[in-house]
């Protein structure tokens, strides 16, 4: 079976499936407005996350496939399908946020530079990253332009309590078990943004500030526009 390839031919059709995919569920949910229907729609979305996740998660766990540094779900992206199944099933204000800001700039980060050494479409590897990634980014699309949830300042710093958290975690087990889950050990092999925010652990520093205040840049709009509805009703 031919390795997948960035930028190659799957690659585009991925990235494509990206937009469109939001763009349905952004529509589905704006179009639906009984209350009725609109939560089975978004329980059942939740229970396909962990359904397919699970799945990929035993696959993962098989004495074939076992491997410390890849199998056990500790990557970010592991969190956020997990993050994604709760924020759907209950629309807390807190789960949403940690949805909106991973789902809409790390999950993608991670689609258009990704970390996959592995065959190419159908291998089950490959199933498992892009269909990890793609539900994650669609879940937060729909739940924010679709149903219509909307992040603030507490969500923000939530978000940022919990991943940095989870990345001093994730620095403590590597260095117990030699791993790199998160990749704030060492860089991935393949290129990434991280080649050009320095050395470790340099470039730990500079990604937490980039995503402080590409968080913040996603958070304004929507603070401003709920202060001016405030303003307007007076």
């Amino acid at each position: 079976m031919d390795r997948f390839v960035p930028y190659g031919p799957s690659h585009w059709v991925l990235m494509a499936l990206i937009v469109v995919g939001a763009v349905v569920l952004v529509v589905l949910g704006r179009r639906n407005r009984d209350p009725r229907t609109e939560v089975v729609f978004t329980r059942t979305f939740a229970v396909v996350i962990v359904a397919f996740n699970v799945a990929m998660l035993v696959h993962r766990f098989l004495p074939a496939h076992w491997n410390i540094g890849e199998s056990l779900p500790l990557q970010l992206c592991d969190l956020a399908w997990i993050v994604g199944a709760v924020a759907l099933w209950t629309r807390r204000p807190l789960a949403h946020a940690l949805l909106y800001y991973w789902g809409l700039t790390l999950t993608p980060q991670a689609m258009i530079t990704p970390a996959l050494d592995a065959p190419d479409f159908p291998s089950p590897d490959f199933i498992e990253f892009w269909g990890q990634h793609l539900l994650v980014i669609w879940a937060a699309a729909y739940l924010t332009w679709g149903v219509g949830l909307r992040p603030n300042w507490r969500g923000y710093w939530f978000a940022a309590a919990v991943t940095v958290g989870w990345g001093a975690a994730m620095l403590v087990f590597n260095s117990w078990a030699g791993t790199n889950y998160g990749f704030v050990s060492r860089k991935p092999d393949n290129p990434s943004l991280l080649d050009v925010m320095g050395g470790w652990p340099w470039y730990l520093a500079v990604e937490v500030v980039i995503a402080l205040v590409a968080w913040a840049l996603l958070t304004w709009p929507w603070t401003r526009a709920a202060g001016r509805e405030c303003v307007n009703r007076f």
